[in-house]
């Protein structure tokens, strides 16, 4: 292996604009063969996770950093010999040599090894460490006895550790001594569980029967089932993003929000009866599709409201086309993926991309270009109980319709009071982009469409 050979992957820029993302899993471990295309890691950036593919074939031969670290754009995170020769095992790095040899010319780059920077395994002859020539007893003796405190062998004797870079830097980071930690890893490699072990604190000697023991201390009330009073969580990563993007959006864009209310009974009678239907069988049929589709029908009636704010150009952007997203609450956080194009889509072809966006959210694997160029939103927060709530815009979106939980109440109906079902839908918009009129148009439509869902097929 030479460092000529030695391939560095970066951390890739896998969204638009993204600065750094933190290293999820390790699907690769030093000395493994990979291949073009094959998937090492899992990151997350502040819009998703995703997995990072090789760009070439060869052998790994070092990981720089541990998961869970946040590691910037541009930074070397992997390198790989592009050669594909098999990793080479480290040696003891001796301390003291009882013969100096004659020095060689040293080579044009530090031989790799597997782990840490030991000896390869090669002809090239070591360089004397300066200082006076001694002979191996005396000198390594002395040596261990200040190291290990006892006088049993040679510091010859006692191999480097070997430690892979990531866990070399954990060990100094945290303090300590890699000599001091025993290896529980394949052929005695040093593993982060032992160096965590290590500097976890070792519980106190019992003390002497001579000795009072203390008194016990009275632990302070706590505040939750497991003894905890407070727990801090980082924030990174989607949430990290999601915090930034609603606090730009609440400042900058004046928001304004109205409410309906809405007997969409005749919605929920047809979401049936398309459950029902040939066309749509197999797909995600429930009353999200109906109230996607009777939002893409009151923008097509009311254009100026699909648009976006260019503060640099002090230009209103008109949409000629619909990127709707879909707010989806995952365990990484809230994000918005978007049905692109959805304007031009049948309602068989929205509810396959409805499905398709729901499943992708659930599993963690929406990619970065499913969450850009979003123009307009739906927030379903019916799904939790919630009656209505005002919605912040996404950043770059003219609007964003909240959905209520949708429940049987007492509705004046034909003249006579019976049990409906009715839901409050809240539209926000930017006031720059919407005035009240334009707003309260788009509303107004969406409500008279899950009112009468024949008008799905008049208007659209």
């Amino acid at each position: 292996m030479t460092e000529a050979s030695v391939r560095e992957f970066k951390m890739p820029d896998v969204g638009e604009g993204l600065t750094e993302a933190e290293i999820l899993k390790w699907y690769v471990q030093p000395g493994d063969t990979v291949t073009d295309g094959q998937v090492v890691c899992e990151v997350e950036t502040a819009k998703a996770a995703v997995e990072l593919p090789i760009p070439y074939d060869g052998v790994v031969r070092s990981l720089h950093f541990p998961e869970g670290t946040t590691v910037d754009v541009g930074t070397a995170i992997i390198a790989v010999d592009v050669a594909g020769g098999a990793a080479e095992p480290v040696e003891a790095e001796p301390v003291v040599a009882a013969e100096a040899p004659a020095e060689e010319p040293k080579p044009a780059g530090r031989q790799p090894v597997l782990v840490g920077y030991g000896v390869a395994t090669s002809s090239t002859k070591r360089r004397p460490r300066k200082g006076p020539e001694v002979t191996v007893p005396a000198a390594a003796q002395a040596i261990q006895t200040e190291l290990n405190g006892h006088g049993r062998g040679t510091v010859a004797e006692k191999p480097r550790p070997l430690a892979k870079p990531p866990v070399r830097k954990l060990a100094k980071d945290l303090g300590v001594d890699l000599a001091t930690v025993v290896p529980s890893g394949p052929d005695g490699i040093i593993t982060r569980e032992d160096v965590h072990a290590a500097a976890t604190p070792k519980p106190a000697e019992p003390a002497a029967p001579a000795v009072t023991p203390a008194a016990p201390v009275t632990p302070a009330p706590v505040a939750s089932y497991d003894g905890t009073r407070e727990t801090r969580v980082p924030v990174k990563g989607v949430r990290k993003a999601t915090a930034s993007a609603m606090v730009g959006s609440a400042f900058t864009a004046p928001h304004v929000t109205e409410f309906v209310t809405v007997d969409v009974t005749r919605t929920m009678k047809l979401v049936e009866e398309l459950k029902q239907d040939k066309e749509m069988q197999g797909l995600r049929v429930n009353p999200l599709l109906l109230i996607a589709k009777a939002l893409l029908v009151a923008i097509k009636r009311n254009p100026d409201i699909n648009a976006s704010w260019d503060e640099t150009a002090q230009e209103i952007v008109l949409k000629h086309y619909v990127n709707l997203g879909i707010a989806a609450a995952t365990p990484r956080g809230l994000i918005v993926p978007n049905i692109k194009d959805a304007h031009a889509k049948t309602l068989p072809q929205l509810a396959e991309a409805l499905g398709e966006l729901v499943a992708t959210a659930r599993e963690g694997k929406t990619s970065p270009a499913a969450m850009q160029g979003g123009t307009v939103t739906i927030t379903n927060v019916g799904v939790f109980g919630v009656d209505t709530g005002t919605p912040i815009l996404n950043p770059g979106e003219s609007a964003i319709l909240a959905v209520g939980a949708i429940k049987l109440q007492p509705w004046v109906h034909k003249g006579k009071v019976k049990p409906r079902q009715v839901t409050t839908l809240a539209l926000s918009f930017d006031h720059r982009l919407v005035d009240g009129e334009l707003g309260s148009k788009v509303l107004a439509d969406v409500a008279a469409i899950l009112e009468q869902p024949k008008r799905l097929i008049t208007w659209a």
